[in-house]
């Protein structure tokens, strides 16, 4: 393994952590309990970031990774197919957007939260057959999405300008 490729997988592993340990953070939040399917999206920060500055290859180990930890420490099945049902659209959606010009990171980020929401309402529809919360929950998730997305973006922004320099060190 080349040293390059150490440091790679070393922030990686590192990012999984920083994930994992944000979304512990945000179950913290009352907002979480009190309306289910709203949360901050913490994690999504670090995902932004591997796509601006890793590649789509990280982006996704990460993605999964999360998914995957996740159900590991809270030991959910469920909660773990809404988060890679949620987390493959998210990554989908940010994927083709951050390099198509005049959309910033912010606004990248929002449409990953909007179809994070999505995808986790298109797991329920199918695992508890209620095709209603299409129509009826989708657009309070979706509204929740752009403001937590926007919030999300601008700290991802914020941090990705003083990461650069690490950026420079991994490859």
């Amino acid at each position: 393994m080349r040293h390059s490729d150490a440091k790679r997988v070393a922030l990686c592993g590192l990012l999984t952590a920083l994930m994992l340990v944000l979304g512990l953070v945000e179950r913290q939040f009352p907002l979480t309990t009190a309306i289910p399917g709203i949360k901050l999206g913490l994690a999504n920060s670090v995902l932004l970031y591997a796509i601006y500055m890793l590649g789509v290859k990280e982006t996704l180990i990460l993605m999964l990774l999360k998914a995957l930890m996740s159900w590991v420490i809270y030991t959910n099945l469920n909660a773990m197919l809404y988060s890679l049902a949620g987390g493959v659209l998210s990554v989908a959606s940010m994927l083709l957007l951050y390099r198509v010009k005049g959309i910033s990171a912010i606004g990248v980020s929002a449409v990953g939260a909007v179809f994070f929401n999505v995808g986790q309402i298109m797991m329920a529809v199918l695992m508890l057959r209620t095709p209603g919360l299409l129509f009826t929950y989708l657009p309070v998730l979706m509204v929740s999405g752009v403001i937590t997305g926007v919030l999300t973006g601008v700290v991802a922004r914020m941090v990705m300008q003083h990461l650069r320099v690490l950026n420079k060190q991994i490859k």
